[in-house]
């Protein structure tokens, strides 16, 4: 009788930070149009090394409609991905995935003139993450300083952190407008990666480390 082998287990879905980019990572400059005007924050790549650290993959998820709207081409967005990746490499800290959105439904150019499901708060850019790096949204958390980076993490079940960079600070004063609070309210992406990193320790939902 021949026996059939038994199925591998499948790997566990690791929870993540899903990090929004500008005015989180790097200073808010309205639409980064060139290379040289990025400007990481001081802290940023110990954020990043903190994450690496402790197995939890970081992704970065950015609406990036300025592609859409002409101001710059498409290959700016990886060019500045890329210059991103380098001086984080020298700090010995990485982004595990970059992923962009370049569309909005009043484009000026066609082709990205397009009610999608990636521009943030819309789930799509997580839900790709999660599928290509086998992350589960719900163990997750989204950090950024927008109200669309807070309306993502609830509408993929993750949490949300707000920090005080960038556009947070305005977008916190008026925080009696919203339907719903974020779960932490941070000065910046270094104190987010702390307080998520307690989290996790405390509830044992650490990445792979």
């Amino acid at each position: 009788m021949t026996q059939t082998p038994p199925l591998p287990t499948p790997e566990p879905l690791l929870p993540a930070v899903f990090l929004d980019r500008d005015g989180t990572l790097n200073e808010e400059v309205g639409y980064l149009n060139h290379v040289d005007r990025l400007r990481l924050f001081p802290w940023t790549a110990e954020a990043i090394r903190k994450l690496n650290r402790a197995g939890v993959p970081a992704v970065v998820v950015t609406n990036q409609s300025g592609i859409g709207r002409g101001y710059f081409p498409e290959e700016l967005v990886h060019q500045v991905h890329a210059r991103i990746a380098e001086q984080l490499a020298l700090q010995d800290a990485r982004i595990d995935a970059f992923c962009y959105c370049p569309h909005h439904p009043e484009a000026t150019i066609a082709e990205y003139r397009v009610a999608c499901c990636c521009r943030k708060p819309a789930p799509g850019m997580v839900e790709q993450a999660a599928r290509n790096l086998g992350l589960d949204p719900q163990r997750s958390f989204v950090v950024g300083d927008t109200i669309r980076d807070v309306e993502l993490a609830f509408n993929v079940g993750a949490r949300a952190a707000l920090v005080m960079t960038g556009y947070g600070r305005g977008i916190y004063d008026r925080r009696h407008e919203w339907a719903r609070q974020p779960d932490l309210v941070v000065e910046n992406v270094l104190e987010a990666v702390d307080r998520i990193l307690e989290e996790m320790a405390r509830n044992d939902t650490g990445g792979r480390g």
